[in-house]
């Protein structure tokens, strides 16, 4: 972690975070006191033991340095490094000494990954040594280490200073977190820090799958916005933080820098349009502070594409200001939204404080007012994630309180309904000319109510605890599948599945542990049911059904072998117990010579089922014309 990730992430919270981190410190000149190591070291912070020097105007070599008298170096002195923005290139030296009696090997790390270029000399024979070119201008596969930090292996000879020059050169904020590893320290530590990473991209990576799916289930445009939020936001860390370099675009050294313009920039696009939809700030309830936060998009949506044009020295200072002054807004927006007591505001307002919690607790750290390890170093993912994570429920509560409303929205269509047959009944004889308005309004109550019982099958139209349609949809489905295949002839499959020994599995392990069982099962099933015309559905209890159009017996019985085969190797853990489920399958397998057949069909593969059922379960059993049962495996149950 280092000072750029600090200022551009605290940037989506406070203005006033940026003007700290760009704080330029000023040292007075002082003499070099060499650094310490020895062969039991495992780390050591070398900010301290920095001394710096800003190059002229006409440019200085390795020779002009190398004659620079103490006082014209200026000593660091303290826990960091951190020169702000500008266009001056700026000379390091650090001196190690090795307290050892032989020589050791070490690892020194620069910690800022979006430097442009770093010309390293280490323990310089001579004024035209070879330097060592680092940088994010360099090709990824050129780093004498691949890690997303610049990692540089060190020989510290012992008895004698070592000394390391750096001249560095960057578009962004000139700082320099230096840290001197033991190479087991250095891949122990880095286990951690991947471990953090990968529980922070695999977290956002499920929150947009499972948002994403929702928006495609429901419609409802706020997933896609938050999808896009929650997308943007986790590509700038990865950017900022070099990940995207190492994993994502080695090569493209040009849109490594313009990546972290653009992904912030969308940042604050998808972030204020979905702030926008979700807390409901419209034009009608808060014109001054829609407008606002429209611009805000608008200017944000306009860097956004120009850093696909214009370099990233240019951008960089306008991005950092607007994302301070969107993220403020943001903030402002749910406490204004939270006081009008609007219930998806409380969440909202939590992730906000989350995240900007992350990102504070990584300042403090910086400024070594909080301890520097594992969780102050992460903050920022781990309070991004906590974010995300809340404002995903946020979503999800506001789906569910939606849904009841429609509940309660066709319970009083219904009694308004019944008032207007009963003022009919009532005014019949008296208010003739009222009739035709009032049996118009029931008309249309009746529009209103079946257009909604229309959306609530389609929601009710899966089983909750499998995942798979449920009774009413494959009945539904079943018989118009039937009619289909007996107009054009085609042959239809059926596959009744039943678990073996559920109810002593269920009596043995409890309810559940059951439940587990019949998900397991179910997504078995969705393994070898992957047509679009195909159908895989709960029956009732254990009892599972699919439906396999325009298929023969012989892909019919396939099927069910894969699905028998997949459960019956597929483990299933219980208290510490390994058990092994079986499943029998029915297959009815017939072109239906009426359009009414579904009774027949079912009643032959239900026959099939339990046939295998008798033959010892754990077994596949056709139907076949004529009555005759034919299995097509057999082994013991």
């Amino acid at each position: 972690m280092t000072w750029m990730r600090v200022i551009l992430t605290l940037q989506r919270a406070f203005a006033l975070m940026c003007l700290l981190a760009l704080a330029v410190p000023g040292h007075a000149a002082a003499e070099s006191e060499p650094a310490s190591w020895n062969s039991h070291s495992s780390r050591v912070e070398l900010a301290r033991f920095v001394d710096y020097w800003q190059e002229p105007a006409d440019g200085a070599d390795l020779a002009a340095v190398r004659g620079l008298g103490s006082q014209d170096w200026v000593r660091n002195g303290s826990d960091s490094i951190s020169l702000g923005y500008g266009t001056d290139v700026y000379w390091f030296r650090v001196s190690v000494d090795n307290l050892s009696s032989r020589p050791l090997e070490a690892l020194l790390e620069i910690g800022y990954p979006v430097l442009d270029r770093i010309e390293m000399y280490v323990n310089p024979g001579s004024d035209d040594a070879e330097p060592l070119v680092l940088g994010d201008k360099q090709p990824f596969a050129e780093r004498p280490i691949h890690h997303r930090n610049f990692v540089v292996p060190l020989t510290l000879t012992a008895g004698e200073p070592n000394l390391v020059y750096l001249r560095v050169q960057t578009t962004s904020t000139m700082q320099l977190p230096l840290v001197l590893w033991d190479r087991n320290s250095f891949f122990g530590a880095e286990q951690s820090r991947s471990m953090f990473e990968g529980i922070y991209y695999g977290i956002v990576l499920v929150m947009v799958l499972y948002n994403l799916f929702v928006f495609m289930a429901v419609g409802e445009r706020s997933f896609l916005h938050y999808v896009g939020y929650i997308t943007a936001m986790p590509l700038f860390l990865a950017s900022l933080h070099g990940v995207a370099f190492q994993y994502l675009w080695p090569e493209s050294t040009w849109w490594n820098d313009q990546a972290i313009i653009v992904f912030l920039n969308l940042a604050v696009v998808f972030g204020g349009t979905f702030s926008i939809r979700f807390i409901n700030v419209t034009r009608e309830n808060h014109p001054f502070l829609n407008r606002c936060t429209v611009a805000v998009i608008m200017a944000a949506g306009v860097l956004a594409a120009s850093g696909l044009f214009i370099p990233y020295k240019f951008l960089i200072l306008p991005t950092i200001i607007l994302a301070s002054v969107g993220c403020s807004a943001m903030l402002m927006l749910s406490i204004i939204r939270w006081i009008k007591r609007d219930p998806a505001a409380r969440f909202y307002t939590m992730a906000w404080v989350f995240m900007l919690s992350g990102g504070i607790v990584l300042a403090l750290s910086k400024f070594t007012v909080l301890p520097r390890n594992l969780l102050t170093e992460n903050a920022t993912q781990v309070g991004s994630a906590l974010g995300v994570i809340l404002l995903s429920i946020a979503l999800a509560d506001r789906l569910d309180r939606e849904k009841k409303r429609a509940f309660e929205a066709q319970h009083r269509l219904l009694r308004e309904e019944r008032k207007a047959r009963m003022a009919q009944e009532k005014s019949l004889q008296v208010q003739r000319e009222a009739n035709s308005l009032l049996e118009e309004r029931v008309h249309e109550r009746t529009r209103d109510l079946e257009h909604l019982n229309e959306q609530l099958l389609e929601l009710n139209a899966t089983d909750t605890l499998t995942g798979l349609k449920n009774r009413g949809y494959f009945d539904r489905s079943f018989q118009s599948a039937v009619v289909h295949a007996f107009r054009y002839d085609e042959p239809l499959s059926l596959l009744v599945l039943d678990i073996d020994h559920f109810k002593k599995f269920n009596d043995t392990y409890g309810h559940l542990v059951g439940d587990d069982c019949l998900k397991m099962v179910s997504r078995c099933m969705r393994k070898f049911v992957t047509r679009p015309q195909d159908l895989a559905a709960r029956y009732g209890g254990e009892e599972f059904v699919v439906l396999l159009p325009d298929t023969p017996t012989h892909g019919a019985i396939q099927v069910a072998e894969r699905i028998r085969a997949e459960i019956e190797r597929t483990a299933f853990r219980v208290s510490g117990e390994v058990l092994h489920l079986t499943i029998s399958v029915g297959v009815c397998s017939v072109c239906p010579d009426k359009a009414d057949a579904t009774n027949e069909i079912f009643r032959w593969a239900d026959e099939a089922l339990y046939e295998a059922k008798g033959q010892g379960r754990n077994r596949v059993v056709s139907w076949q014309t004529g009555g005759q049962l034919v299995a097509s495996r057999v082994s013991p149950a």
